[in-house]
């Protein structure tokens, strides 16, 4: 396997699941060309932070995620095809690359889920609560499964339930992600 977990697209929800896999040990690609619609966005209800705009939102995500190890690709996914061990995920430039785990963030349009039959509803991509699709290994978060109801906090949350549900799985129990302040002396 080239990586873990490759990553289809890099909007908020693909973003928030790369920081968690990566931050965790898990070997992460995230192949996109930060076209998401977040460009055309300001965020006035992520809670947290009191204003930003989907651009500069971007740019601090992304540096998180690299800052953590994963890697972030400026390249777009032709195919995703189901192995026997993984996935095999074809790019423009006809690479082909590996992982065990993939997960769909490639917005409303989801050619890849369509192209793969993920079955569909008029939200969107159908996916339990962590956004497996029930492809083992294969989930699905974001704009694609909220078609008529995208927020960056919900495309974020749902990245990071995707995220957790996968180091579950490899850890053979179920996963927290929760740090605490260092201690003082």
């Amino acid at each position: 396997m080239d990586k873990q977990v490759i990553i289809v697209g890099d909007g908020p929800g693909a973003l928030s699941a790369a920081l968690f896999l990566a931050k965790n040990g898990m070997s992460v690609a995230v192949y996109g060309q930060d076209k998401t619609a977040m460009h055309w966005a300001l965020l006035n209800n992520y809670l947290g932070i009191p204003q930003i705009t989907g651009t500069e939102f971007q740019e601090v995500a992304r540096e998180q995620v690299t800052a953590f190890g994963a890697d972030l690709h400026d390249m777009r996914v032709e195919q995703v095809e189901q192995k026997a061990d993984g996935f095999a995920v074809t790019l423009a430039d006809d690479t082909v690359h590996t992982a065990a785990y993939v997960v769909l963030a490639e917005g409303k349009g989801a050619l890849i889920a369509t192209a793969m039959g993920l079955p569909k509803n008029d939200s969107g991509i159908i996916v339990d609560r962590n956004g497996f699709t029930g492809v083992d290994g294969l989930y699905a978060v974001g704009r694609g499964t909220k078609i008529h109801r995208s927020q960056a906090i919900i495309s974020a949350g749902e990245g990071a339930a995707a995220a957790l549900d996968i180091l579950s799985r490899e850890h053979g129990k179920d996963f927290n992600d929760f740090d605490t302040p260092p201690k003082e002396d």
